[in-house]
């Protein structure tokens, strides 16, 4: 499976417009070659340089399985979209862009995708953590794929 978005190549920067210096827009994310037994994804961000241990940014949850891709800006708080989002570490649901400390250096922000094996995730609750997303996603994982953007401020 692969995740890449056509906002920044794997490695790279990622544009200040997806950040909170800029629009705090969430990137589009595309992705193929998932297992056919997929039968949902959820897709995360988180940075693990973050000071006090990983920071989660991101967790969308319930992705149909016939999608292989997320529009720029699909991670505005809001029912409708046709998947579910978690609260993440700024205490909201939805997208929290890249935020680093000043003069703490460069950070890696990893976008995940996970293929399941299951269409709808058991959330342990109606608003689900970011962290609770992954670990109920964790239990029916199929396939993993990642992409790494960098940011610093």
């Amino acid at each position: 499976m692969r995740l890449q978005s056509p906002a920044f190549a794997d490695g790279a920067p990622i544009p200040r417009r997806f950040t909170c210096d800029g629009d705090d827009l969430s990137p589009a994310l595309e992705w193929s070659d998932a297992p056919e037994k997929a039968k949902s994804f959820v897709l995360l961000c988180d940075d693990p340089d973050a000071p006090a241990g990983i920071w989660r940014h991101w967790a969308v949850y319930d992705i149909p399985p016939d999608w292989t891709r997320l529009e720029e800006g699909a991670g505005r708080p809001g029912p409708g979209r046709g998947f579910k989002q978690g609260i993440n570490d700024f205490h909201k649901s939805g997208y929290g862009g890249p935020c680093p400390p000043r003069g703490h250096g460069v950070h890696h922000y990893r976008f995940r995708l996970l293929a399941l094996g299951v269409s709808a995730l058991p959330a342990p609750r109606v608003d689900p953590t970011c962290e609770e997303v992954e670990r109920e996603a964790r239990k029916v994982l199929l396939a993993e794929a990642i992409s790494i953007g960098t940011y610093r401020r």
